[in-house]
């Protein structure tokens, strides 16, 4: 199963529509928006929104490949020009996520994955402060998320 979407034009496109409901985003808060999206379209449509694997780092799941792209922003809001895609599905479906996770701030969103399965498995008996590059499996996103419909 191919993803739908390149991540770039998810998080370009997440990125828009949360600077247009006036959310601010930073890159720790977009790594946490991107794996909900993508949790959520597994629950949904059975299918990854986009190909790249998201990783159990130390705060939360990231997109190395996302995350290196606004390393330059730091802690702060990610204010370069982005070029979302006007495809309905995505908007509608990266709306619901911005809708239901939006509303938190990066380090809220962090703990909330912190406690939640997908993230503890992935980070096995790693120390909490213990880097990680290991992979959150489709499937227990998946399972996971299915539980909490």
């Amino acid at each position: 199963m191919a993803g739908k979407y390149t991540v770039d034009q998810v998080a370009d496109t997440l990125i828009y529509l949360a600077r247009e409901r006036g959310i601010d985003i930073t890159n720790l808060k977009l790594q946490k928006l991107l794996y909900y999206a993508q949790a959520w379209n597994l629950v949904f449509t059975g299918e990854p929104l986009f190909d790249d694997e998201i990783e159990a780092w130390v705060h939360g799941p990231v997109v190395p490949k996302v995350f290196r792209r606004f390393k330059e922003h730091r802690w702060n809001t990610i204010s370069v020009p982005v070029s979302p895609i006007k495809d309905e599905a995505l908007i509608a479906h990266l709306g619901q996520v911005l809708d239901t996770y939006g509303k938190f701030g990066a380090t809220q969103l962090e703990r909330l994955t912190h406690q939640e399965k997908p993230w503890q498995q992935a980070r096995k008996d790693y120390p909490v402060d213990a880097s990680s590059n290991e992979v959150i499996d489709h499937e227990s996103m998946r399972k996971f998320y299915r539980s909490l419909k």
